[in-house]
Parts: C-alpha cells; structure tokens; sequence
C-alpha cells in the first residue's frame, strides 16, 4: 500500500473519528422513560457493539424483546434524539484527531462514509471544528444502501483514483472489500479486526503513511 500514492482517505465516524456511546446512553434512557412498555435499559455494551451496523441491526440490539414495529419506532425516537444532543452538544474527538485531520487535508482529500442516521455525520462536522476539511459524506440513513457501496458513491463521484477507508469494525473491513480499496484499522476504536492492510493505535500515525 505504501507504494501507490494515496490520493484519498475515506473515514468510518463512530470508533473512528468520535464517540458518542455517552450521547447514545442518555437518549436511550430519556425514551425509556417516555415509555412503559421498554423494560430494559440500553447498557454501555450494547451500544458499543452496536456502533457501526445500520438502523435495523441496532433496532433488534436495543429493543429486539419488543414487537418489530415498536421496536423499530423507540430506536427512531432515540436516533433522533441522539443526532439533536449532538448537534448541541457534540461528541468525544479521540485524542489528536483535530490537529491530524487539519494536517492530512494539506496532502489529502478527506470523506466520511457511515452507516448512521441522516444528520448524524452533519452533527459531528459542525460541532467539530472539521467541517471545512472534509470534501464529501455519504451515510445510510441518506441512501439506504450498504457501508460499500456508500464508498464506491463517494469515489466515483469525487473521481478518487488510490482511496483508502479507515475504521474500526470488522464491517468496515467488508465494506472496504467490497469497495476494492484498502483497509487501515483503527484499532483504537469499538470493534476487533484481524484481517487489514494496516493498523493504527492512534489517528496521527496516519500522518506516516
């Protein structure tokens, strides 16, 4: 990988760039409350191995004892709740993502691709600082469409020749398969991967790429 010139990097969100597992606990509490029928709290747990799976997995993680409709319903107030906190409040930056995001776009073209919510990459862009480094996002909430081919959108249509997708999940790792480019893994975020082109244990060793 180090000898094609990168001309790209394409970044998960959550476990990535920020976490909101903090976010997601208080709005998962606030709808229980709202509702007798949910007789289960959200725990830390299960929001962290929920991190990076679309709407649908999430629904049956968070609320699969209850009937699909209901459950499917809590999970929407909840992500939309989540995305109103965020957009306030923001989320948690790892370390050293401000000042390597801001440094990467001297020599890259940076994205974001997320299997979140529509207004959820919109969240972290403008509470981060970051929204003016980053070309382009795609997300399932906006497309309904898989991690992969969420990639393959922004490549084609920004007219990327050598991206590579950074994350932290074994999805992540498909979604790059899928889209033909490499895979760095943030092994700093939620998931285990054991297959990838390259590890890192803090985003600034993206800088020695």
């Amino acid at each position: 990988m180090k000898n094609k010139k990168i001309d790209a990097i394409i970044f998960d969100l959550d476990g990535t760039l920020w976490n909101t597992v903090d976010s997601c606990l208080k709005v998962t509490h606030l709808v229980k409350e709202e509702h007798k029928d949910i007789t289960r709290d959200v725990t830390k747990e299960q929001i962290e191995s929920a991190m990076g799976k679309t709407s649908e997995e999430i629904v049956n993680i968070y609320y699969g004892y209850l009937p699909k409709e209901k459950g499917e319903k809590y999970a929407v107030e909840a992500f939309n709740k989540n995305v109103e906190n965020l957009l306030k409040n923001g989320g948690t930056l790892y370390p050293n993502t401000k000042e390597t995001i801001i440094n990467l776009s001297k020599k890259y073209k940076l994205y974001i691709v997320s299997n979140c919510v529509d207004g959820y990459i919109e969240s972290f862009l403008n509470t981060s600082g970051l929204k003016d480094y980053f070309n382009d996002y795609e997300s399932y909430g906006r497309t309904l469409l898989n991690k992969g081919e969420n990639i393959k959108l922004v490549i084609e249509r920004n007219n990327l020749k050598n991206p590579i997708y950074v994350g932290d999940t074994k999805g992540d790792l498909e979604g790059a398969k899928i889209a033909g480019i490499p895979f760095v893994y943030a092994a700093y975020g939620f998931g285990n991967v054991e297959s990838f082109d390259y590890k890192i244990d803090d985003i600034s060793e993206l800088l020695d790429l």
